[in-house]
């Protein structure tokens, strides 16, 4: 062996040693997706060493969130995007069936997926994917029976973990989960770290962040003004 071999044999270097693949997460969007389940899942996975996070949709493009306000871009499609390593779904304000694109391309990913998850009625994806069968999962407070006519079992929980899949509650659960994931696949020192860098400390100035806390009378009217809201058609990109 000659003293380079040797040297290469001590130290863990090769010629021919490949740098390690990026972990691929993928965001999904569709018209009408909810900005904070988006948002907070990537702001907390995007900046991990070796990560590359990628918004995904039916078309590369602008994509209007349920506000009508906000668009994020798609870098690539659906067709174009068929094996993640991870995949992060969103919800939406709007009471409407499935994109079956995403629906689609959601059954096609997720059987060689590592992780799969999704935050507030993302999980309703998830089930109309087929992915929640029998499953426990949770879902935001106010759409609990889309989730479980779609043949998942609601658990109030605010993150949820069934094998690799993992679900979460209400539009700003989706921190929550992307902490709870990144533990899982580098152990809790990296997500605390995480976590302390982007300052989650979560002090709320009201005690009324789910149906069980608030008062009877604020659920009835968030549940009413949710009605009325998710009955619109959501805005196009403009």
């Amino acid at each position: 062996m000659s003293d380079a071999e040797a040297h290469d044999a001590t130290t863990g270097n090769s010629g021919d040693r490949q740098p390690p693949k990026p972990v691929k997460i993928a965001f999904a969007l569709y018209p009408g997706f909810t900005a904070l389940d988006i948002v907070g899942p990537f702001e907390v996975l995007a900046f991990v060493p070796g990560h590359e996070a990628v918004f995904v949709a039916a078309e590369p493009g602008p994509v209007t969130d349920d506000t009508g306000h906000c668009q994020l871009i798609a870098s690539a499609s659906f067709d174009q995007l068929t094996a993640p390593d991870v995949v992060v779904i969103g919800g939406t304000l709007f009471n409407k069936e499935p994109d079956q694109p995403v629906v689609q391309w959601l059954r096609q990913v997720h059987p060689t997926t590592t992780w799969t998850t999704s935050v507030c009625t993302g999980s309703i994806y998830l089930a109309a994917a087929g992915i929640l069968d029998g499953q426990d999962a949770t879902t935001h407070w106010a759409y609990t029976g889309e989730l479980e006519r779609r043949g998942a079992h609601y658990t109030e929980q605010r993150v949820v973990e069934r094998g690799k899949v993992i679900t979460a509650a209400g539009v700003s659960s989706g921190i929550d989960m992307a902490l709870t994931l990144l533990a899982r696949m580098y152990g809790p020192e990296l997500a605390q770290g995480l976590k302390l860098a982007i300052e989650y400390d979560p002090q709320p100035p009201f005690n009324t962040g789910s149906p069980s806390k608030a008062p009877a009378e604020i659920v009835e009217f968030v549940r009413l003004q949710l009605n009325t809201l998710g009955s619109a058609e959501p805005a196009s990109a403009g």
